[in-house]
Parts: C-alpha cells; sequence; structure tokens
C-alpha cells in the first residue's frame, strides 16, 4: 500500500477507551502475544510521544522567554512527522503519514537505529538523550502489521501528556497495565508491587523533600513514583526550588532488565518526573566496598526480586556470601544508607528464621547496625498470582536495635486476584506504626531476648493463641480413612435413590 492511500482513523474516546483500544489491536498482531509483549509495545509508542509533545513545550517556553531551544530529535524522525503530520484542522493528513509496510520498515530500519546512536553520541547517563539511545537500543518493534502499527500510533496521538489532568489519568491507566502484567503470570509479576503497600511502606518511611530516594530493584519504579507523589503533597504550593530539587536530585533507580528499565522510565514520567534518574545496570555487579559517602542516600524503598540465585563471581562483591538474590540487595541497601537513613523493603518471611550461616549473619549485621523498628507480616496473597509469604522490614541506619514493633496482618478476608489488598487494609498498622501501639496485632520484642545463636526473628504473635494439632499421623491418617469411608457411604446411598 503507497503511503499516500488515505486511512480512516479509529473515532477518538476517553483515555481508558484509548488505551483498551490499543491492546485490541495488538492482540491481532502476530508478533504480540501476552502481557508484557502489549506493555512494552506501547510504553516506546507512549515514550516517543511524550518526548515530541516535551519538546514542543520546551520550545514554545523559550520562544516566550525570548531564548531557542534545541530540539534533541532532528527532522524527520519526530513524531509529528512521521507519525501524525497534521493538516490544517488539526487532524493527522493520512495522505502523507506513512502505514503498512513502508511504516514497520522505517520504525525498524531507519528510526530504531537512529534513536538507538544516542547512546554512542551522549556521555552522560542522566541526560534524556542518553537515556532515548539506552532505550532503542534494548527493545525492538514487534509489530509486525504496519496496519497494526498505524491504528496504535494513530490512539495513542489523542494522548494529551502535559496536562495535569491528562497526566493523572495516564499515569493511572498505565499503573493499571503494569498490575495487568503482574497478574498476568510470574515473569510480569516481577515488576509489580501492590500500589496499597507502596502507599504504606511510603507513609511510614516518610521521605521529605531534600532527601534522596533510591530503589535499587527498581523494577516498575512503584516506589519512586509513590514517593515523588507523597512528598510533592508535602506542602501546598511547592517553591521553585523544591520542584527542582523533587525533578533532578531525588530519586535514583537501577534496573538491569530492558522492559522493565523501559516501563519504569515511562512510569515516571507519566507520573510527572521528566528525565528520570533510573540506570540501566545490574546493582549486584557493584562491589558494596567500592560504595562511598557521596553515594548513599537518604531513603531506600524496595521490593527486591527474591529466589534468584546468583553467580560465585556475584557473590563476591558482598561481605556475606550467598547465592539468594533478595539477601545480597539486603546488604546492598544498608551499605547505601547514610547514618541515620531510613528504609522500607520487602522480603520472603523466610529470611526471618532460615538457619543457613548467610541468613544468621545476616540478622546479626541488620540488628546490630541498623534501628530495625517494624516488622509488617503480610499474608500470603497479598501478592497476587503467588502464594509467596513475606515480611516488610523497616530500618534506621546508624544505631543497634533494641526493640522491634512487630504486626500481624489481619485483614479476615482471603487475599487474591479478586480480592487484593487495599489501602484501608493496611491503615491501622500505618496509624499504629507512629506510636508503636499494641494490640492483638501488634507486639513488641526486645532484643535483649534473642538467642544470639540463631538471631531468629520469627513472627509469633503472643496475643494470639495458635491451634495446635497434636495427633500422631497415625492418627490423621485414621481419620482420613473414616471420613474416606463416610464419602464412600454417602454417595452408595444416592446411587441408591436414583
Amino acid at each position: 500500500m503507497s503511503t499516500n492511500e488515505p486511512y480512516v482513523k479509529a473515532k477518538s474516546g476517553t483515555y481508558s477507551s484509548i488505551f483498551n483500544s490499543i491492546d485490541v489491536e495488538l492482540r491481532k498482531d502476530a508478533g504480540c502475544s501476552s502481557e508484557l509483549d502489549y506493555i512494552e509495545q506501547t510504553s516506546w509508542i507512549l515514550f516517543l510521544k511524550y518526548l515530541d509533545d516535551y519538546e514542543s513545550d520546551k520550545m514554545e517556553s523559550a520562544k516566550f522567554d525570548g531564548k531557542t531551544y534545541t530540539r534533541i530529535i532532528k527532522s524527520g524522525y519526530r513524531w509529528s512527522e512521521w507519525a501524525a503530520p497534521k493538516r490544517d484542522d488539526g487532524k493527522i493528513d493520512y495522505k502523507v503519514a506513512k502505514t503498512g509496510d513502508d511504516l514497520r520498515d522505517f520504525v525498524n530500519y531507519e528510526l530504531f537505529p537512529y534513536l538507538a546512536e544516542f547512546k554512542q553520541t551522549t556521555d552522560n547517563p542522566r541526560k534524556l538523550a542518553y537515556k532515548i539511545g539506552e532505550i532503542f537500543d534494548e527493545i525492538n518493534n514487534k509489530v509486525q502489521s504496519g496496519y497494526t502499527l498505524r491504528e496504535v500510533v494513530s490512539k495513542v496521538d489523542e494522548l494529551k501528556f502535559l496536562s495535569d489532568v491528562g497526566k493523572h489519568e495516564l499515569s493511572s491507566l498505565y499503573e493499571d497495565k503494569i498490575k495487568n502484567m503482574g497478574n498476568a503470570g510470574r515473569n510480569g509479576g516481577e515488576y509489580y508491587t501492590p500500589r496499597a503497600l507502596i502507599k504504606s511502606i511510603v507513609k511510614v518511611i516518610n521521605p521529605q523533600i531534600g532527601e534522596t530516594v533510591y530503589d535499587g530493584a527498581v523494577g516498575g519504579a512503584g516506589f519512586l513514583c509513590e514517593a515523588f507523589a507523597y512528598m510533592s503533597n508535602q506542602k501546598t504550593n511547592l517553591t521553585t526550588k523544591d520542584q527542582y530539587q523533587l525533578q533532578n536530585k531525588t530519586f535514583i533507580g537501577k534496573e538491569k532488565k530492558s522492559l522493565a528499565y523501559v516501563i519504569g522510565i515511562m512510569n515516571m514520567i507519566l507520573h510527572g518526573v521528566e528525565a528520570p534518574d533510573i540506570r540501566h545496570t545490574n546493582t549486584l555487579f557493584e562491589n558494596i566496598m567500592d560504595i562511598q559517602t557521596k553515594d548513599q542516600v537518604d531513603v531506600v524503598l524496595a521490593n527486591p526480586p527474591f529466589g534468584g540465585k546468583e553467580r560465585a563471581e556475584i557473590q563476591q562483591n558482598f561481605l556475606i556470601k550467598t547465592s539468594e538474590t533478595a539477601y545480597l540487595f539486603l546488604q546492598h541497601f544498608i551499605k547505601m544508607l547514610k547514618a541515620g537513613g531510613r528504609c522500607g523493603v520487602v522480603i520472603k518471611n523466610t529470611f526471618l528464621s532460615n538457619t543457613d550461616s548467610a541468613s544468621i549473619a545476616l540478622r546479626k549485621q541488620l540488628l546490630e547496625e541498623c534501628n530495625l523498628f517494624s516488622v509488617l507480616n503480610l499474608r500470603g496473597g497479598a501478592f497476587v498470582g503467588t502464594g509467596v509469604k513475606t515480611v516488610v522490614l523497616f530500618f534506621e541506619k546508624g544505631k543497634p536495635t533494641d526493640k522491634i514493633w512487630y504486626y500481624s496482618l489481619n485483614v479476615g478476608r482471603s487475599l487474591g486476584k479478586t480480592n487484593p489488598l487495599n489501602e484501608q487494609d493496611l491503615a491501622e498498622f500505618v496509624k499504629m506504626s507512629k506510636t508503636l501501639e499494641l494490640s492483638d496485632n501488634s507486639w513488641l520484642f526486645d532484643v535483649a531476648d534473642i538467642n544470639t545463636d540463631t538471631w531468629d526473628l520469627t513472627v509469633n504473635n503472643p496475643n494470639r493463641v495458635e491451634e495446635v494439632d497434636n495427633r500422631t499421623p497415625a492418627e490423621i491418617i485414621a481419620e482420613i480413612e473414616e471420613l474416606g469411608a463416610q464419602a464412600a457411604q454417602a454417595l452408595q446411598a444416592i446411587k441408591e435413590l436414583l
């Protein structure tokens, strides 16, 4: 099909309907087969539309101030030229806009290679140009049909990124896409931490404007996005200095996986951070002994991957050698904190009681170097799609632990995909954490009473008597056999009635 052939765009709608229709189009394409593909392809297209809006706004602002702005993207590769050339009435000119094989080939063989070059021509990883190169050096266009790509591009062009209302709705919809990806299966779940849990962790840690906030396993950047929203709302009117601080001097993330890197950047952009300082690197490649005072941060917020097995050469970067990914991250986070710095980190509950030497050594380090002031015990099902039981550790670096305040979440219902964790479930915990209030669900543990051979921190609520099954295995088997016999008799009675 010629690039000059007329093309009829789908009717515009709400942002929600646009997002839904984008997924509908991508599902039709042979190159996209999962939620991970849908969000990856949506992300790079959203990013280029945002970039065009951003640069247009910078040009207008510069013109208003009597200055000039030099665009990062040169003519021929700008969204407004290849994706959405406009007629005088503001609508896409489909006589000029590429589509079909022409559009697909332009994206694959001209646009992506051009954008990827920025990684080589820009020497500062914090610059937006470098991030453009990083993104397009790592991902590929998976949309095989140029006609599908034209549909998606046309729908994305209807989105407006620079209005406050647009940003709010887009960030919410994008968050839903990350959530759907997390619910879709095991691989997607690593990018999504329940937003209610993130918000509660941020409230307890209470980051302040002027502090630095770090996530070394950033994933979809949920923690950094929520911390940005929380800190932005600390004042009725942020000063220019406050805004500059939040945009440029506050948030740092690291992520090794390409898809998560793209999602994290896009998520932060949609939440209002113009040029996110997310670095595409494997945090665990860094020797913790090389971390200097200038590298340390005030706040760490993270849900590092757990269950992974790291190679021996990675383990050499840490004082406590272990193959467990989460335990290496925990050592990294402790080292990254300034004296007085605070951390909220999600980890498997088995960390509290594992008897291997690494677990024991790490618990000892945590209690001796930090004040582990709170442990939130979450129920199974808090993370949709997994049965993993987790806890959240809250600690402050620089003084040893005296007493630990435990809180065991008791929501009174089964948690899962149709019954997800919500903010109300965690409201009591957040409120009580401020005063370390005691209740049926919370208690204090005196570290002076800890077994220093094991440094065991197991969650055992002393306020609730757990029913203990004291039957012998033979007695349990006998009861099972009896119940089986009763079921057989009932089934026989039903057959006779029939």
